[in-house]
C-alpha cells in the first residue's frame, strides 16, 4: 500500500494517540496544526504541497481553497458527513477535479443516548431542576415524538421504549423494522401537536420547524435538539421558549443556535453546552473510521 507523500491536520482533529501513531504509516511526513485557520489563505498555507488532509467539521475546505492545493488528491473528514450540502468541504469541486473526500457516520450515537435519559430523568422527576409537571413523572406511557429519524434518533427511541414510552417518528421514509417494533411514523404536525416530548434528530443544516410547525406543537411541553446544529427558526424558537410552560434541552451551545446568549441562562432551557457524543468511546471508534477511510483511499 503506497504512503501519502504528506499528510496535513488542519486544526484539532482529535484522533486518539494510538491512531496518531498508526498515522505514520500512511504518510512519510505529517504536518500537524493544533488550532484552526483564520481565513482561507492561511488554509491554503497549511495545506502547502500536501497530498492529504485531515479535518473535523471546522475550517471550511471550499472550491477556493481546492483550487489553490493542486497537489490534494485526498481529504479525510473526521467528522459525520450527512450530505454534500451539509460537509464543510466542496465535495462536488473535489469530485470533479480527482480529490478523493471520505467522512464517517455513527460514532458517537450512544452518548446522545445517554444524555436524552440523564435530561429527562433530571427534569421528569426535579432532580436540581425545576419539574416538569406537579408530581415526578416517568418515562413510562409518555408520547414521544421524533422528527429525523436516522441512527441515533432510533437508537435512543428503542430505549425509551424499554422504558415504556410511545414512540412515533417522523422521517423521510417509513421505517419497516422499526414499524415492527412498535414505533410508528406520523405526518410532521401531527406528530407535533400528539407528542408530549419532542426529539429532534436531524442533519445539519435542515430546518424543519418553523412558524406553522410551532403553532402546532403548543405549549407545555419538552423539546431535545440532539443535531449537530439547530432544527429550528430561531425567531419561533426564542418565542416558544420564553413561555416558561416549555423546556428546550440541547447538549452543545450550537444546538440552541445563535440565541444561546439570550436564553442559556432561563430555568427552562437545560444546555451544559459539552457535546454528548465526544466520549473516550467515541474518539477510539472515530479514530478507527478515519483511519479505515485513508486504508481504503490508499488501496
Amino acid at each position: 500500500m503506497e504512503q501519502f507523500r504528506k499528510l496535513v491536520e488542519a486544526g484539532p482533529i482529535g484522533l486518539q494517540d494510538w491512531a496518531e501513531e498508526k498515522l505514520r504509516s500512511y504518510a512519510k511526513e505529517i504536518v500537524h496544526y493544533d488550532y484552526l485557520p483564520q481565513s482561507e489563505d492561511e488554509l491554503v498555507s497549511m495545506i502547502g504541497d500536501a497530498d492529504a488532509l485531515l479535518v473535523r467539521n471546522l475550517p471550511l475546505v471550499p472550491a477556493s481553497v481546492l483550487s489553490r492545493c493542486s497537489a490534494l488528491k485526498y481529504v479525510g473528514m473526521c467528522c459525520s458527513l450527512y450530505s454534500k450540502e451539509s460537509a464543510n468541504v466542496d465535495i462536488d469541486y473535489a469530485e470533479k477535479h480527482g480529490i478523493t473526500v471520505y467522512g464517517i457516520r455513527d460514532y458517537g450515537d450512544k452518548g446522545v443516548t445517554e444524555f436524552v435519559v440523564y435530561a429527562l430523568v433530571r427534569i421528569l422527576h426535579g432532580y436540581d431542576w425545576p419539574m416538569w409537571r406537579n408530581r415526578p413523572k416517568e418515562i413510562t406511557g409518555l408520547r414521544i415524538g421524533f422528527v429525523g429519524f436516522g441512527t441515533s434518533g432510533q437508537m435512543t427511541a428503542r430505549l425509551l421504549k424499554t422504558m415504556g414510552a410511545e414512540i412515533t417518528y417522523y422521517a423521510r421514509s417509513v421505517k419497516e423494522d422499526c414499524e415492527m417494533e412498535g414505533m410508528h411514523y406520523m405526518p410532521l404536525n401531527e406528530l407535533l401537536e400528539s407528542s408530549e416530548i419532542v426529539i429532534t434528530c436531524l442533519n445539519k443544516g435542515v430546518i424543519l420547524l418553523n412558524e406553522d410547525e410551532f403553532a402546532h406543537l403548543g405549549n407545555g411541553k419538552i423539546m431535545i435538539n440532539t443535531s449537530i446544529g439547530p432544527a429550528c427558526d430561531m425567531k419561533q424558537l426564542q418565542k416558544w421558549i420564553e413561555d416558561d410552560r416549555n423546556i428546550f434541552i440541547s447538549d452543545t451551545a450550537g444546538g440552541v443556535g445563535e440565541i444561546y446568549q439570550r436564553v442559556k441562562d432561563r430555568r427552562n432551557v437545560l444546555c451544559p453546552d459539552s457535546s454528548a457524543g465526544m466520549t473516550e468511546e467515541a474518539y477510539n471508534l472515530m479514530s478507527q473510521k478515519v483511519l479505515a477511510n485513508i486504508e481504503k483511499a490508499l488501496s
